[in-house]
C-alpha cells in the first residue's frame, strides 16, 4: 500500500495534466481539419480522427506500463534500445514505404504506419544520457565529445538517406544537452555565426568578397588583442579559415548537396523567389487561415480555409492552421503558453535530478520538444523554411504520439524516483 502511495504522490501530475490537454487539444483539432460529414463522429474508427482516438488511448496504456516500470531499466536498456531503433532504421531503408517522397514508414498492415525516425529520438536521448553520466566523462574532453557526437550523429547519418531532412535536423537540437554538460559557449557562437553566414551569402553572393575583407579585419584585431594567449589566437585563426571555406563552399553544397525541393524552399523562405502558386503556396495559405482566426476564431467546425482544404497536410505538419482559424490568436496563444509551460516545467524536472542520467535525459526532452515547436509553429507562419516536422501531441499520426508519450513519461517515471540514484 505503502509502494502504491508513494507512486501516486511521487509522478508529477501537473506535467501529466498538460501532456492530456495537447493530445486533447490536437484529437479535436484533427476531427475540425478532416471533418467528413458522411462520418461526423469523433471516435469513427474509419476516418484518421477515430484512428488518433485509438492513438491516444494506446499512448496512455504505454504511458501507464512506463510508470509502472523500474526505474533503474531505462539505463541499463539504453544499449539495447538504440541498437534496436537503428536496426528499423536500416530496416525502413530496405522495406519502408515511401509516402511524400520520403522512404520513412513500415506499414503494419490495416492502414497503419510505423515511423522508426520517431522512436530514434528517446533512444538516442538514453544512450547520450547514459554515456554522458559515466564516470571520468566530461563533453568538454574530445574524445567523449566525439563519441557523443556519434552517438547523436549516427541516427542522423540513416535518417538523412531516407531523405527526411526534417527528422534529422531535430537531432542538431541535442546541441543543448551537450551544451549544459559542459561544452564551450564557443562552440554555440560559432553555429551561430556558421547560421549566419551562409544566409547572407545567399542573399547578398556578389559581396562575397566584401564578407571575407571584414572577416580578415576582424580575425586581425581579434589576434593582435589575444597575443599573449596562443590557445586564443589558434582559435581566431581556425574560426577565420572555417568562415573563409563556408563563403567560398556555400554555392556548391547550395546547387550539388541540397536538393532541388529544399533550395526552392529557402529562396521562398528568404524572399529571393515568391511563388506563392508553387512552393510558397502551403505558407501563403497558412498565413491566410491563421489570420483570418482574428482575435477570437471562426469557431470549431467553422473554418473555411480548413473546409475547403486550402491547406495541405492540415492534419499533420499544418495543424496549427486549424487551430489559428477556428480558435483565433486567443487559441494559438493557448497553445503556445501551454507548451512554454510544459517546457519549463521538464527543465524544473531535470534540474531538480540527483541522478545525472536523469538530468541529462530531462534536457534531451526538453530540447527535442523545443526544437518541434518551434519550427513547426514558425513554418506555419513564414519564420522559418518548410521541413515538414509535426507538431507535438497535437498533429496526426501514432508514431509521432507515441514517440513523444515515450520522452515524457520516461522522465516522469525517474522523477518520480528522484530520491534514488540511478
Amino acid at each position: 500500500m505503502n509502494n502504491q502511495r508513494s507512486f501516486f504522490f511521487n509522478v508529477d501530475w501537473f506535467t501529466v495534466i498538460l501532456y492530456l490537454a495537447l493530445c486533447i487539444i490536437g484529437w479535436f483539432n484533427i476531427h475540425s481539419a478532416i471533418f467528413d460529414e458522411e462520418h461526423p463522429s469523433i471516435v469513427d474508427l474509419s476516418t484518421n480522427y477515430g484512428k488518433q482516438f485509438i492513438y491516444i488511448l494506446s499512448a496512455l496504456v504505454l504511458a501507464t506500463i512506463i510508470l509502472l516500470m523500474e526505474s533503474r531499466f531505462f539505463s541499463a536498456l539504453a544499449p539495447a534500445v538504440y541498437s534496436i531503433t537503428v536496426l528499423l532504421l536500416i530496416l525502413v531503408l530496405v522495406i519502408g514505404r515511401n509516402v511524400g517522397g520520403n522512404q520513412a514508414w513500415i506499414s503494419l498492415g490495416g492502414g497503419f504506419r510505423l515511423q522508426p525516425s520517431e522512436f530514434a529520438k528517446f533512444a538516442t536521448c538514453l544512450l547520450l544520457a547514459r554515456y554522458l553520466s559515466g564516470t571520468n566523462i566530461k563533453v568538454s574532453d574530445t574524445n567523449s565529445f566525439l563519441i557523443a557526437a556519434a552517438i547523436i550523429g549516427f541516427p542522423m547519418l540513416l535518417i538523412i538517406l531516407q531523405p527526411d531532412a526534417g527528422s534529422t535536423l531535430v537531432f542538431c537540437s541535442l546541441i543543448f544537452v551537450l551544451y549544459r554538460e559542459g561544452i564551450s559557449p564557443l562552440f554555440l557562437i560559432a553555429i551561430g555565426v556558421a547560421i549566419a553566414l551562409f544566409i547572407l551569402t545567399l542573399l547578398l553572393s556578389q559581396y562575397q568578397l566584401y564578407f571575407i575583407g571584414i572577416i580578415t579585419i576582424i580575425a586581425g584585431i581579434l589576434v593582435y588583442l589575444f597575443r599573449r594567449n596562443q590557445t586564443l589566437i589558434i582559435t581566431v585563426i581556425a574560426g577565420f579559415v572555417f568562415s573563409v571555406g563556408l563563403i567560398f563552399s556555400v554555392n556548391f553544397l547550395y546547387q550539388h548537396v541540397l536538393k532541388k525541393h529544399q533550395t526552392v524552399r529557402i529562396d521562398e523562405w528568404l524572399g529571393i523567389t515568391k511563388d506563392l502558386r508553387g512552393i510558397g503556396y502551403n505558407v501563403n495559405q497558412s498565413k491566410i487561415a491563421i489570420g483570418s482566426g482574428k482575435l477570437w476564431g471562426k469557431g470549431y467546425l467553422k473554418g473555411t480555409q480548413t473546409k475547403f482544404s486550402f491547406v495541405p497536410e492540415q492534419s499533420t505538419d499544418f495543424i496549427f492552421c486549424t487551430v489559428g482559424e477556428e480558435w483565433g490568436f486567443a487559441g494559438t496563444l493557448t497553445v503556445i503558453l501551454i507548451y512554454l509551460t510544459l517546457l519549463f516545467r521538464i527543465i524544473f524536472i531535470a534540474e531538480r535530478q540527483r541522478s545525472n542520467f536523469s538530468r541529462i535525459y530531462g534536457y534531451g526532452v526538453a530540447s527535442i520538444i523545443f526544437f518541434h515547436v518551434f519550427i513547426n509553429v514558425g513554418m506555419t507562419i513564414g519564420l522559418v523554411p518548410v521541413i515538414g516536422i509535426p507538431l507535438p501531441l497535437i498533429s496526426y499520426g501514432g508514431s509521432s504520439l507515441w514517440s513523444f508519450t515515450i520522452l515524457i513519461f520516461i522522465l516522469l517515471k525517474l522523477d518520480s524516483n528522484r530520491m534514488g540514484i540511478i
